[in-house]
């Protein structure tokens, strides 16, 4: 007998992913609002910054100390910043990720380096006396990935968990240079999509113990391994393996 049911050929769907969702979010949004709590009248005040993440995932924001919202974190550290996926359709469709947490003044060079990586262009001005770079930390997550997947996580679930890295954070430079040099298949797998043509290559940005961030132009993409990597050797042979099977970078933008 064969069974007609309703939905018997039909390929069960995976369940949705709400964590990983969030973290592609986190690691490929470079651009979020960031709301602070004006002075002197404590009210929500937003503004757009361009962001970019620490190894283990928290942002690292640079701003202008003129500008009103870094007043305002003078006076009240704590923060918001909104992360959010656009394309067609309903807005409210796609992905966003919230983070609420305290937002700490920091002069660490690695910090610094990660986040002109990611932005090029910011170099430009990164060095005038006014600006400054700040890390949050992040104290509540809430994750909307559209209509009807809606939820939050502990800050520790988002993070990247980097004991045992110190030797991958350590050599973070050597390895990106080491892949960019080489133009490492895996690297160039998404070049000639969205846009980007044959002729513009992927370059990695920064490494971490669940993957790599790249960027194209303004496009970026990330690059997420099987198992977690602590060290070089094991980062290069996390990316030969997914070269050899022809893994896809995700989360193009």
């Amino acid at each position: 007998m064969t069974d007609r049911s309703p939905g018997a050929n039909q390929a069960v769907a995976p369940p949705y992913d709400a964590l990983g969702e969030a973290k592609r979010i986190l690691r490929s949004i470079r651009i979020g609002a960031l709301a602070t709590l004006a002075v002197p009248s404590g009210h929500p005040f937003a503004t757009l910054v361009n962001v970019a993440t620490d190894t283990d995932g928290r942002p690292i924001l640079l701003t202008s100390q003129l500008s009103a919202h870094s007043r305002h974190l003078k006076a009240d550290a704590r923060c918001s910043i909104l992360l959010a996926e656009v394309g067609r359709g309903d807005p409210l469709a796609h992905p966003r990720l919230t983070l609420a947490g305290t937002a700490v003044p920091s002069d660490d060079p690695r910090l610094r380096a990660r986040f002109l990586r990611r932005h090029p262009k910011a170099s430009l001005y990164a060095s005038f006396r006014d600006f400054g770079f700040s890390r949050l930390d992040i104290g509540a997550v809430h994750f909307n990935g559209g209509f009807g997947r809606a939820g939050g996580f502990e800050a520790s679930a988002i993070l990247t968990d980097i004991g045992g890295a110190q030797p991958l954070i350590a050599s973070e430079e050597e390895i990106l240079a080491r892949l960019n040099e080489e133009g490492s298949d895996i690297l160039q797998a998404g070049a000639g999509h969205r846009g980007g043509g044959a002729k513009r290559r992927w370059l990695a940005t920064g490494v971490d113990p669940e993957g790599i961030d790249l960027i194209r132009g303004d496009q970026t993409a990330r690059i997420s391994f099987k198992q977690r990597v602590t060290t070089p050797q094991s980062l290069y042979e996390a990316v030969e393996a997914l070269a050899r099977a022809g893994d896809r970078p995700t989360g193009y933008r």
